[in-house]
């Protein structure tokens, strides 16, 4: 007959085990916490000091520039640089004292896991840069957008100008998410489909509702050295002087009156220049 095992020795074998592996592990654990302590104040200590020296040089002045953005003044938020900075180091430090910290617990899953969010922080503040310049960016060509526009009296100066701006924004926000790992081959072949059509529907649509502006600004284009103004002309009946001269109309003073003709009528109209 096979004789059963002794229960009580396999109790104290596994008793045994545990108080061994509970004997290594706590000055292990002590050793982790001591480095963790170390590791929060070195990464605390420098995040005071490089938000302090980043405050001195000015370094927030381009969080200023930042939060005069539109859209960053639709969120209702300040963009302070230097605490935002001195954050991502402290974080990117104590992420390094964890890892050595899961070394020394021998706790492998952990570690690797720490190691991958150590080696992604680097990715995610070129990102950082990149959004940040690309929203300044943005904004510089909406604003410059809107001035031309504005110069040529082109209406929904600030229609083109947000739509601008939005796709240059979309462009950076992809070009930042593939910079931080992110697979974004679906994403820019949705966005090119989709701004084709917007551009092509806004192209079509702005065509026939500003033809007659348009028509204005090359009439201003081709016509800029033949007029001034003081010069006498007729157009068809309407003969006066010339007392304004834009880009988009003329005006003429007809004797107690004045009249205003839209600029494409030098071009389709008949007109005649007398001498001043």
């Amino acid at each position: 007959m096979k004789q059963l095992p002794n229960l009580t020795e396999i109790l104290i074998s596994t008793l045994t085990k545990l108080i061994n592996q509970f004997v290594e592990f706590v000055p292990r654990f002590i050793f982790a916490a001591f480095i963790l302590l170390i590791g929060y104040a070195v990464a605390k200590g420098l995040a005071v000091i490089t938000s302090k020296v980043l405050s001195r040089v000015g370094f927030d002045k381009i969080g200023d520039k930042l939060n005069e953005v539109s859209i960053v003044k639709q969120l209702q938020t300040e963009i302070k640089l230097s605490h935002i900075v001195s954050k991502v180091l402290y974080y990117f430090i104590m992420l390094g004292f964890v890892t050595d910290a899961t070394r020394t617990l021998g706790v492998g899953a952990i570690t690797s896991l720490v190691e991958k969010l150590v080696n992604f922080v680097p990715q995610l503040i070129v990102a950082a840069i990149m959004l940040q310049i690309g929203v300044l960016v943005s904004e510089a060509i909406k604003n410059a957008v809107v001035s031309i526009c504005k110069s040529f009296n082109v209406p929904s100066a600030k229609l083109i100008g947000s739509i601008v701006f939005s796709f240059f924004l979309v462009i950076t926000i992809i070009s930042a998410l593939g910079q931080a790992g992110v697979n974004t081959e679906l994403l820019e072949s949705s966005f090119n489909l989709l701004m084709g059509g917007i551009v092509l529907a806004f192209a079509v649509g702005y065509g026939f509702a500003s033809k007659d502006i348009l028509a204005n600004l090359l009439s201003s284009f081709y016509n800029k050295n033949k007029y001034q103004e003081g010069q006498i002309i007729q157009i068809d009946d309407v003969k006066g002087k010339i007392i304004a001269l834009d880009t988009t109309s003329i005006t003429l003073e007809t004797g107690e009156s004045k009249t205003v003709f839209p600029l494409q009528a030098l071009q389709s109209k008949k007109v005649e220049i007398f001498d001043k």
